[in-house]
């Protein structure tokens, strides 16, 4: 098993599938666009936690987690996913809209990240696997920490919030606190003493339960493992085309996303049917549940199977990279 990132000297590989996609099928074009129903979805989702969080006020503790795995780890997951169009501004022109439409969501997610990571999220595209300015790259100490253990990695994915946490302290370039990164903290923090002192304990452990399963030891978990996890060679993205797709607004079609990353999520299986040449012949998944257990027993899958880079899509790079450098194999298809 290796134990460095895989190195490229590439820079991120959306942008020329992108115009390749569009000089062959200029009709994607009519599926670039902003869906405010998505703010339903929010709302629903909102009303579901709170609601449940109200129900199982001074209830069993055997009821909170149960509920916590199966109901709301889907609606915090679903959440997130709004989130994640609200920082692509893909509910309103707005973009102030888009903002509070985030920090709406944010309410039931218990830790304050919206504001956050609408500005990490943006640079991940622009600068996918370059250390300092994208968030979803692993620290190298954290690969090394977890290793390929079972153990390792079942603890990895249900504290991945804490890791998720502690990487954007490393992006130098991107300001971490500003005004809205302050209203963000303050609303979010505020509701949640709201509801320590109205509703009690297992209702807050409910929602902090439904936090950590949506992102973590769950098969909703296993998403951060299909996007860019090399499980198919050296496929930097992968996408999954599953039931999931269904509760969880597309979040699957991550290939489709990250080149067409200005249309809406409704519309990103679109993309696919127009463009399938293109994606078809990609590696993808359609479980999440055998690509969890696929992550935690396969000793050739652990956090260092990751492309790493240091080019930005400006210049060819020439300095050593901050990661040790594993040469990438092209693979003929």
């Amino acid at each position: 098993m290796e134990k460095n990132f895989r190195w490229s000297d590439e820079s991120e590989p959306h942008k020329l599938r992108t115009k390749e996609i569009i000089n062959k099928h200029p009709e994607i074009r009519g599926l670039i666009g902003r869906n405010p129903y998505t703010f339903l979805v929010i709302l629903l989702c909102v009303g579901v936690q709170l609601t449940a969080a109200t129900l199982l006020k001074g209830g069993p503790w055997w009821a909170v987690f149960v509920a916590a795995y199966l109901v709301g780890a889907f609606a915090c997951h679903t959440l997130f996913v709004c989130i994640h169009e609200c920082a692509h501004n893909l509910l309103f022109k707005n973009r102030t809209l888009n903002t509070w439409s985030g920090i709406i969501a944010n309410l039931p997610l218990v830790f304050p990240s919206s504001v956050s990571f609408q500005k990490y999220h943006i640079k991940h595209h622009s600068f996918q696997g370059v250390e300092e300015l994208d968030a979803d790259m692993p620290f190298q100490w954290e690969a090394r920490l977890i290793d390929n253990s079972r153990i390792g990695k079942a603890l990895w994915l249900l504290f991945y919030p804490v890791f998720q946490l502690l990487r954007p302290i490393r992006l130098k370039e991107i300001a971490i606190w500003d005004k809205w990164t302050v209203i963000n903290w303050a609303i979010q923090f505020s509701f949640m003493a709201a509801i320590v002192y109205f509703l009690g304990a297992q209702s807050t452990v409910f929602l902090v339960a439904s936090f950590f399963f949506s992102i973590g030891l769950h098969p909703l978990g296993a998403r951060w493992v299909q996007e860019h996890y090399l499980t198919h060679g050296d496929q930097e993205t992968k996408s999954y085309y599953g039931v999931l797709n269904t509760v969880n607004l597309n979040v699957g079609y991550h290939n489709e996303h990250h080149d067409f990353p200005s249309i809406a999520w409704n519309r990103l299986p679109k993309v696919k049917k127009l463009a399938g040449s293109y994606y078809d012949t990609l590696g993808y998944h359609t479980s999440y549940t055998g690509l969890l257990f696929r992550f935690l027993f396969d000793k050739n899958i652990s956090i260092y199977s990751r492309v790493a880079r240091a080019n930005r899509g400006k210049v060819k790079v020439t300095r050593e990279p901050v990661i040790p450098a594993v040469k990438m194999v092209e693979v003929e298809q």
